[in-house]
């Protein structure tokens, strides 16, 4: 499935250790209104167990290819003492260092308080970048407890979502 557009690969990837997590839930709903299609790929990290701690699983090896020729990955995780999941990191260390990911990523975290607003943008946004996202926007940050509220991230996804529709036109269009 492509975005309506015929925009581009839409990739989702959590690192809740919970599986079907509210982060899950949040994370899909963002893909699908930047993209206005359900994600090709979900990843729920959760699900892997210790398969995602095996290098050589080809399973883990396939979704880590698929995940970087995404046009659009969102990277969403609980935020655990000011930031991301180790699951999320073991997975993100699996990518090469600027050529892992080619697209645009959006770094996503749910947290029980305000005082952890600034983590998506200071501990997820540099790794993406780092094994080569470029991110649309400011990172995304959203009291779990709204985590099903569109209120919530509806002044974010007015931001950003300009940003991402030229993206994924521009990559459908190809170079010319």
């Amino acid at each position: 499935m492509t975005a309506p557009d015929g925009g581009g690969r839409i990739a989702v990837v959590v690192g809740n250790p919970r599986p079907r997590s509210r982060t899950l839930s949040a994370a899909t709903y963002v893909a699908r209104e930047l993209a206005g299609a359900e994600p090709d790929l979900v990843v729920d990290l959760a699900t892997l167990g210790a398969t995602l701690l095996d290098w050589a699983d080809p399973a883990v090896t396939e979704l880590v290819a698929s995940v970087g020729a995404a046009d659009l990955v969102v990277a969403a995780s609980p935020t655990y003492k000011g930031t991301y999941t180790g699951l999320l990191k073991l997975f993100l260390d699996r990518f090469a260092g600027g050529t892992g990911l080619r697209g645009l990523a959006v770094p996503m975290l749910l947290g029980a308080g305000p005082q952890h607003a600034l983590a998506a943008e200071l501990t997820l946004r540099p790794v993406l970048t780092e094994i080569g996202a470029t991110v649309p926007g400011r990172g995304l940050f959203v009291i779990d407890k709204q985590h099903d509220d569109p209120a919530a991230y509806a002044d974010w996804l007015t931001a950003t979502r300009p940003v991402v529709a030229g993206f994924l036109h521009a990559r459908r269009e190809g170079p010319r």
